[in-house]
């Protein structure tokens, strides 16, 4: 678990981390350099998950020696399906990354939502439903393990 109280945005106590993989984790089905070592220290406090569409059919792979849960989610409404697993998880102990449109509704609800801006760019839909933009998946990660990072970005 981490947790941290942030002045004015409110306390946070996650258990779960739920990602999309490509555009978040990946560009074109290819794991970003830095990403398995910042998501297997991210596992030590927080349950970790990936819940992607699997766009170009490589997240299993990429995620070899990745201490998380995969699912890959049929096509269709895929936007709603990820809402129900955060929501399945406990919005309010769970933190998003993500950075398409199909995004937008787990990071509105999850207790902290990150959206990452890499090469294949981000939804101006989920960029409003983000608490926090980056445009680093590995200096997102990291926001996890350092909660006054948090805090100088959130508070108010």
């Amino acid at each position: 678990m981490l947790s941290t109280a942030i002045p004015g945005f409110g306390e946070l106590a996650l258990e779960h981390l739920v990602l999309d993989y490509n555009g978040t984790l990946a560009v074109d089905g290819v794991l970003l350099p830095g990403v398995k070592a910042a998501l297997n220290a991210i596992a030590e406090h927080l349950t970790v998950h990936v819940v992607t569409a699997d766009t170009f059919g490589k997240a299993a792979d990429g995620l070899d020696g990745v201490h998380c849960q995969l699912t890959v989610l049929p096509p269709g409404r895929q936007d709603q399906a990820k809402v129900n697993f955060v929501n399945r998880l406990g919005a309010e102990r769970t933190a998003s990354i993500g950075n398409g449109r199909n995004d937008s509704l787990m990071l509105a609800a999850s207790a902290l939502g990150i959206i990452v801006i890499l090469a294949e760019g981000a939804s101006a839909i989920s960029l409003n439903a983000a608490d926090i933009v980056c445009t680093d998946i590995v200096s997102a990660l990291e926001l996890l393990g350092h909660p006054l990072r948090l805090t100088a970005t959130l508070r108010t």
